[in-house]
C-alpha cells in the first residue's frame, strides 16, 4: 500500500518550445538538470512540451510512449526517483493523433494518462483563428493519477474554461489539479489568472499550471507568442509562485511544497462537500 505523504515537493517549469523535438528535449533536460540538487517529487511541464507547431499548414509529427525522446526524460525520472508530467505531446494512438499528457514514473513506466477533451477551435480578436480539431481527436474521459498518495486531476489548457470538468474532480476530492497550457497573449491577459485561481477555489485543491511563454520562432519558419505566467496556486486561491513577465532563464522554474494540512484546513473552514446540492 502506498504511503500517503503529508507534503509533496513540486516544480513547475515554463518552456518556450518550437517545432523541433531535439531542441525542446534539450531545454527540458537542461531544466531537469537544474533540479538535481533538490529533486522534487513531481516535475510539471506545459502543453506542447516536445513539439509546438509554428505554422498551421505544417503537419504535426506524432510520437509514441516508447519513443527514444520520451525514454530520455524517463531515464531522468528513474535516476532521481521523481515523477515527470509532460503536459502534452502529439500522441499517436490507433492511427490518430491526440493532444495527450504523459506521466513518467520512477520505475521507468510511461503512462498515457489523459487526452485533451476540449479542443481549441476559436476566433479570438487580435490573434489568428485556431482549429485544433483539424489535427487532433477529442479525448473523452477525465483522468486521475497518484503521486505518493496525492491525487491529481488532469486537464490541458482550453479545458480550463469548462467548469464541469473541475466539478468532476472536486467531487473526487483531488488534492491538486494540473493545467499545462499554451495560452495566447490576449486571452492570457484577460483570463489566465482569474480562471486558474477560480479552479483552485472551487475544488479546494492546489493548481499546478505549467505554461509556454514568450516568442517562439520555428526552425521551419513561422512564429507564435504565448502568455507564460506559470503558476502554483493553493486551495484558498492564493498564488504561491508565478513566473513573471519578461522572465529570465533562471525564472523558468518555480517550486513549492504542497501541504495536506493546508487542504484540510481550507475544506474545514468552508465545507463545500457537505453543502453541495446539485449533481
Amino acid at each position: 500500500m502506498t504511503k500517503v505523504s503529508d507534503s509533496l515537493k513540486v516544480a513547475v517549469c515554463q518552456l518556450t518550445s518550437i517545432d523541433d523535438f531535439q531542441t525542446n528535449l534539450k531545454q527540458i533536460l537542461s531544466l531537469l538538470e537544474r533540479l538535481e540538487s533538490d529533486v522534487p517529487d513531481l516535475v510539471c511541464f506545459p502543453e506542447n512540451a516536445l513539439y509546438f507547431r509554428m505554422r498551421d499548414a505544417t503537419a504535426v509529427p506524432g510520437i509514441e510512449p516508447k519513443d527514444e525522446i520520451v525514454h530520455a526524460i524517463s531515464h531522468w525520472a528513474v535516476r532521481f526517483g521523481s515523477v515527470v508530467h509532460l503536459g502534452s505531446v502529439p500522441l499517436k494512438r490507433g492511427g490518430r493523433l491526440y493532444n495527450s499528457s504523459l506521466v513518467l514514473t520512477s520505475d521507468g513506466a510511461v503512462h498515457d494518462t489523459y487526452s485533451k477533451i476540449h479542443l481549441f477551435d476559436v476566433d479570438v480578436e487580435g490573434a489568428k483563428p485556431h482549429r485544433e480539431s483539424d489535427t487532433f481527436v477529442h479525448g473523452s474521459e477525465p483522468a486521475v493519477f497518484m503521486v505518493k498518495g496525492w491525487k491529481f486531476g488532469s486537464s490541458i489548457c482550453y479545458d480550463l474554461r469548462f467548469a464541469e470538468l473541475y466539478l468532476h474532480y472536486a467531487k473526487l476530492e483531488v488534492d491538486a489539479l494540473l493545467i499545462p497550457s499554451a495560452f495566447l497573449v490576449p486571452t492570457g491577459l484577460a483570463h489566465w489568472e482569474v480562471l486558474t485561481r477560480a479552479r483552485a477555489i472551487e475544488c479546494q485543491a492546489y493548481v499546478l499550471a505549467a505554461a509556454q511563454g514568450e516568442n517562439h520562432h520555428g526552425i521551419q519558419g513561422g512564429s507564435r507568442a504565448t502568455y507564460g505566467h506559470s503558476m502554483i496556486i493553493d486551495p484558498w486561491g492564493a498564488v504561491v509562485a508565478q513566473t513573471p513577465s519578461g522572465f529570465s532563464d533562471e525564472q523558468r522554474i518555480i517550486r513549492a511544497t504542497l501541504s495536506r494540512e493546508r487542504i484540510n484546513r481550507v475544506r474545514a473552514q468552508i465545507p463545500m462537500k457537505s453543502h453541495r446540492r446539485l449533481n
